[in-house]
């Protein structure tokens, strides 16, 4: 999708520069208290709006960016820090809010390393590294389309047992 090849772009470009970034991708769960901790904005989502939002020194660049249904409804959020006190050292507070917001929602947070340009998706409390932005755009693709079989089939299930 459109969305998925600008983030994965923007990914790809801030991971070039060092810059570091936190993208969420809204899921089933609302969002709403931790879309209320940032700068409303309820803009198309493009690479180029992206990476603008985490140039750093910037008013919105420390914090998350939430899309929702292909629009970045706002950007500079808080998102809680994960309690795992297992994770690697080398994890900043950055990567800390993606595994602690993928511990209490199913939203999709994809992450881009100050310190190393890395690519990261943070899923279900666990982390995905060292992606480059074509395996992120390929891995997000999949649990998109994933998700959509899923609903598929409980339509069908419903469906079936309408009759």
């Amino acid at each position: 999708s459109g969305v998925i090849d600008s983030i994965s772009i923007a990914a790809e470009h801030m991971s070039k520069s060092k810059t570091g970034a936190l993208i969420v991708l809204e899921q089933s769960t609302p969002l709403g208290e931790f879309i209320s901790t940032g700068t409303m904005l309820d803009a198309n989502v493009s690479s180029g709006l992206l990476e603008n939002i985490f140039v750093p020194n910037t008013p919105l660049h420390d914090g998350a960016v939430i899309i929702r249904s292909n629009k970045i409804i706002t950007a500079g959020c808080l998102l809680p820090l994960t309690a795992n006190n297992n994770l690697s050292r080398d994890l900043g507070t950055r990567h800390r809010a993606a595994i602690g917001l993928s511990e209490v929602t199913d939203a999709i947070i994809i992450v881009v390393s100050e310190e190393t340009g890395k690519i990261s998706i943070a899923r279900n409390g666990s982390l995905t590294r060292n992606l480059s932005g074509e395996s992120l755009a390929k891995a997000l693709k999949k649990i998109v389309s994933r998700k959509n079989d899923t609903n598929q089939r409980i339509d069908k299930i419903m469906f079936w047992r309408s009759k």
